[in-house]
């Protein structure tokens, strides 16, 4: 649609992880740099965190298009709320090792002589888990001791975890204390600032084939970072809007005031589809202002474990 109107080889805003549209900030060039250190320490672990929509995923493409799968045998996971016993299934799904129904010590047996038969091949084995705040304690402590595995004083297995801002907390917690002196580097992605909020549009723009139109005034940038707040998808969902809206009006030039625009029908948006909320839900968004997101979400979830918790223990009490 709009890519077509404005001559454009593909949309630049879309809110897939295209390794393409990578963009170099200072932030995500240390983040990268840190995860490359790590690969050719060849052990221990390596921890990326950040808030959802800073860029980890595209970073872990990044990454995993750069390794020389000569040399090193990868394995990625996108965690969920996985016990122990099953992440060892899916470690061994995600490394192709086989298995049929073994009890744990037979599976870790298999695990250990695939990555001792890895060695001996001459490769290293890397695990990048992805979204790691949703693996359960248990869970994490697994990875550890999967990460004991040696071989002639070398480790068979480095891991990668990478997940949202709160993963931070877990790992600070006591229990946590093993895992923590395995981690050899850890770094934490932030947002951008507005200078750079303004390079990444125009990178991504001109990845795309811009040629100077649809024409991006200057006082439309800071307008972008305000709302955004420097999140490279909430950028993008912004200017998605932005670029269908230019392309609905047959717009050739964008300025503050056709941002203003978008961002005044997203927060009209939000604000009835809080009015169609339960009120319970609806007084639980506006604590946290109509104008973020993220903070509504954690609200809604927070509502729903709350009605969840209400409703098992009605349902507990209603057993003879």
């Amino acid at each position: 649609m709009y890519d077509g109107f404005y001559n454009l080889s593909r949309k630049p805003f879309q809110l897939n992880s295209d390794s393409d549209f990578f963009f170099k900030s200072e932030v995500h060039k240390r983040a990268l740099a840190y995860m490359r250190y790590g690969i050719t320490q060849g052990e221990g672990f390596i921890v990326i965190t950040g808030k959802p929509g800073t860029g980890k995923t595209m970073l872990i493409k990044q990454l995993v298009n750069s390794i020389n799968r000569e040399k090193v045998t990868l394995g990625l996971i996108v965690s969920s709320q996985v016990g122990a016993d099953d992440l060892l299934r899916v470690v061994a799904t995600t490394l192709n090792v086989p298995y049929e129904g073994e009890d744990k010590a037979t599976l870790l047996d298999r695990l250990e002589r695939f990555l001792v038969d890895q060695a001996l091949k001459g490769k290293r084995v890397l695990m990048i888990v992805d979204e790691a705040q949703n693996l359960p304690k248990t869970s994490l402590e697994e990875l550890r001791m999967l990460s004991n595995f040696e071989r002639s004083g070398k480790t068979l297995l480095q891991i990668f975890l990478v997940g949202q801002k709160q993963f931070s907390k877990t790992l600070a917690l006591p229990e946590m204390e093993q895992l923590r002196q395995r981690v050899v580097a850890t770094y934490q992605l932030k947002s951008l600032n507005e200078e750079q909020t303004k390079n990444y549009i125009l990178f991504r723009l001109k990845r795309a084939g811009w040629q100077d139109s649809p024409q991006f005034e200057e006082d439309a940038f800071p307008l972008i970072f305000h709302h955004s707040r420097g999140v490279p998808r909430k950028i993008n969902t912004l200017c998605e809007r932005v670029m269908m809206f230019g392309f609905l009006d047959e717009l050739q030039v964008l300025d503050r005031t056709v941002i203003q625009k978008v961002i005044d029908d997203i927060h009209e948006e939000e604000a009835i589809e809080a009015e169609d909320m339960p009120n319970n839900a609806a007084v639980a968004l506006g604590r946290t202002g109509s104008g973020n997101l993220e903070q509504r979400v954690v609200a809604l979830e927070k509502l729903l474990a709350e009605l969840h918790q209400v409703l098992s223990t009605h349902h507990n009490g209603l057993k003879p």
